[in-house]
């Protein structure tokens, strides 16, 4: 289906710069999920930080990426340089009740200085990691490093899930593995920084199988004809 008069402008990556093209694709792919991004340090120190580039890429096994960027001079940020020394990060979801805290946490502290002991964001102890979750996260997934890929300054780290807490609450049938995801009260980015959404209000659109496309597109063409 097209929407009729509608124009379109084109922009041509090549041409631009890179701030450029970060309002273009920020403003286009929403919302995005965050990925509160939770490593061991170099000391021993947890850190945490928000990212909006963040995916779910498949499930057998399942599969999270995040890009975590780079700093102005070209040097990982600290999430990735941990995950370099240690492989293994824990991936916390941000409800509405956490936005400021988690927004809090994306101030560029110095390196020794861990953002869950400085703002005082409670950790619990991982389970197949030895990276700690963030505790009044409603959903955690525990991750081990597959991949780091790395295109010109964008570094996409891929991590393979070993394991997930989940708020009990949220959780309609654990022998079938049913989610409550309403009750995880979730937010997401829209366009730049500072802009984000609830996941509250949804919609629901059936699939069909071919046959009851065929069956439905034929009808159609029968009432064409009449």
């Amino acid at each position: 289906m097209t929407v009729s008069g509608a124009s379109h402008l084109h922009f041509d990556f090549a041409a631009l710069a890179p701030a450029e093209v970060y309002k273009l694709v920020t403003g286009v792919v929403v919302p995005r999920p965050i990925a509160w991004v939770s490593t061991l340090g170099k000391g021993g120190h947890v850190n945490l930080a928000p990212y909006s580039f963040f995916g779910l890429m498949g499930s057998d096994p399942a599969v999270v990426a995040f890009g975590p960027g780079d700093r102005a001079d070209g040097t990982p940020k600290d999430t990735a340089l941990n995950i370099g020394r240690g492989g293994e990060f824990t991936v916390n979801l941000v409800s509405f009740e956490l936005a400021p805290l988690m927004n809090a946490t994306a101030t560029d502290f110095p390196y020794a200085l861990g953002e869950p002991e400085t703002l005082g964001v409670p950790l619990a102890p991982g389970v197949r990691v030895r990276v700690p979750r963030v505790a009044v996260s409603p959903a955690s997934l525990e991750c081990r490093e597959v991949q780091t890929v790395l295109i010109g300054r964008t570094r996409v780290i891929l991590g393979e899930v070993l394991g997930m807490h989940l708020l009990a609450d949220a959780v309609q049938d654990a022998e079938r593995h049913h989610v409550h995801t309403a009750a995880l009260d979730l937010v997401g980015r829209m366009a730049g920084r500072g802009t984000y959404t609830l996941t509250r209000e949804t919609f629901t659109i059936d699939r069909i199988t071919y046959a009851a496309w065929r069956e439905g597109r034929g009808e159609a063409e029968v009432q064409a004809k009449d």
